[in-house]
């Protein structure tokens, strides 16, 4: 049985906000590689790892929301081809956390408990592109959508916006991440439909 799910099929809508091959999705579909972890805000913390393997940073869950806050409002697109429009979101910007971090690296790959991970370009998560976020719709984000923290990256197909993040690595040069790995696409621009290695 392939590890690949080719996605779901649903109708495309009317909107120009959806990429090419995405539906309207009204609810918010739970895809997940493996169990819900439950993750205690009292033992989090958020790692930032440089490509030489020192930590640039470290962050608790109280360090982290005295930090600036910001609201986000966007749309997103998952892989298996549904999208959500004018979703709202609070986190903190990843640039704030890079801030001061000095680093040659060209790459990032992003860390979950239960080991999961993703690969990034590290200009896709800067300059307002990327966030750490806790809640979604006003409310704290819910364990089977990433909570107590995910990232948000909404440029680029959902899987790459990571549930229970817990840590970035800088890396000079890219490596696959999770779904990468079985085949998924290195980049995941839902414009251009890169679902798949080959797309």
């Amino acid at each position: 049985m392939s590890v690949i799910s080719r996605g779901f099929h649903g109708r495309r809508g009317g909107d120009v906000r959806l990429p090419p091959g995405q539906y309207l999705e009204r609810g918010f579909p739970v895809l997940s590689a493996g169990p819900t972890p439950r993750i205690s805000t009292d033992t989090w913390q958020f790692t930032i790892t440089t490509e030489t393997g020192d930590t640039a940073a470290r962050w608790n869950w109280q360090q982290l929301m005295a930090l600036p806050q910001v609201d986000v409002a966007t749309d997103i697109h998952c892989v298996t081809k549904w999208s959500k429009l004018n979703t709202h979101w609070r986190g903190v910007s990843l640039d704030t956390l890079l801030d001061g971090v000095q680093t040659n690296a060209g790459y990032v790959m992003a860390h979950s408990s239960g080991g999961y991970t993703t690969n990034l370009p590290l200009p896709d998560i800067r300059d307002g592109k990327a966030w750490v976020v806790y809640e979604y719709e006003g409310e704290p984000l819910r364990p089977e959508h990433g909570g107590p923290i995910r990232m948000l990256v909404p440029h680029l197909y959902f899987w790459k916006s990571a549930k229970w993040v817990n840590g970035l690595t800088l890396m000079l040069h890219d490596m696959h991440g999770f779904w990468e790995d079985l085949g998924y696409h290195d980049y995941g621009d839902p414009w251009r439909e890169q679902r798949y290695q080959g797309d």
